[in-house]
């Protein structure tokens, strides 16, 4: 079982990325996910410092502005827009001084609407249930080796169901909220169902937006994930989001689909 974290903090904005954080694409870059879960954190640790106002966070998009090196951050996060029933924050990650991620997110009041819940995708096959995938026989790096994959059945080209979880802390010595656990596997769902094999061509996504109806619990992130390309360049992987207890929402990452240069 792997130990340690994807990250650890040097004061309160800056975090240090451990060898876990290592990127598929390249191993010297951050793979997103982590770095996504870890902007979740780091809001969740601005809105620690505040009164409580029963809002939940119901929408986060990542907008990608630039390599991921494998390298300490900063995150510096404010309120762009405040209220009492919604409001908007603003996250920002720099690396060197400059912006390299830039998230929004929506938080909703809470309210009891249990009477009218609804809808949505059957609850998936519990993971206990399924057998391992080694998702390092196609991807390399620190992150995709950190994390147990299990998947409802073979994984095929543009379409897989899997269950993602991992051992390692987020981030070393802090206690991390179920969300920012949860969002720091959801990035995984570009990897699980590709339709090309990726030493043949590139598919990353430039962007990732997760919208939920239900806050997740639980360590296990489940990814019900469709990956369809385009004829000129683009593609969108699409995903139900699902905790063990049944579906929590959605999410979407475009792709810059490009073949792979001869070396």
């Amino acid at each position: 079982m792997n130990t340690g974290s994807y990250y650890e903090p040097i004061d309160e904005h800056r975090y240090k990325p451990t060898a876990h954080a290592g990127g598929a694409w390249d191993v010297d870059e951050q793979h997103f996910s982590p770095l996504g879960g870890l902007i979740v954190h780091a809001i969740d640790r601005h809105l620690a410092t505040r009164p409580g106002n029963g809002l939940i966070l119901s929408r986060i998009s990542f907008d990608i502005l630039g390599r991921l090196a494998l390298d300490e951050c900063e995150i510096r996060v404010e309120t762009i827009r405040p209220g009492r029933t919604i409001e908007l924050l603003e996250a920002v990650v720099l690396m060197a001084g400059r912006p390299v991620v830039r998230a929004r997110a929506w938080l909703l009041a809470s309210v009891d609407t249990s009477a009218v819940a609804g809808g949505g995708a059957d609850r998936l096959t519990h993971p206990d249930e399924l057998d391992p995938w080694d998702m390092a026989s196609v991807w390399p790096g620190g992150y995709i080796a950190s994390v147990d994959v299990r998947p409802l059945g073979p994984p095929r080209p543009g379409r897989t169901t899997a269950w993602i979880s991992t051992s390692l802390d987020l981030v070393a010595g802090q206690t991390a909220s179920p969300l920012a656990t949860f969002v720091a596997l959801v990035d995984t769902a570009n990897g699980i169902a590709v339709r090309q094999s990726p030493t043949e061509w590139m598919f990353p996504n430039v962007d990732l937006t997760l919208h939920l109806h239900r806050t997740p619990q639980g360590r296990w992130t489940g990814l019900d994930t469709t990956v369809t390309f385009g004829p000129t360049g683009q593609g969108i992987t699409s995903t139900v989001l699902h905790d063990v207890t049944g579906p929590v929402g959605h999410a979407q990452q475009i792709l810059t689909v490009r073949p792979m240069k001869a070396s």
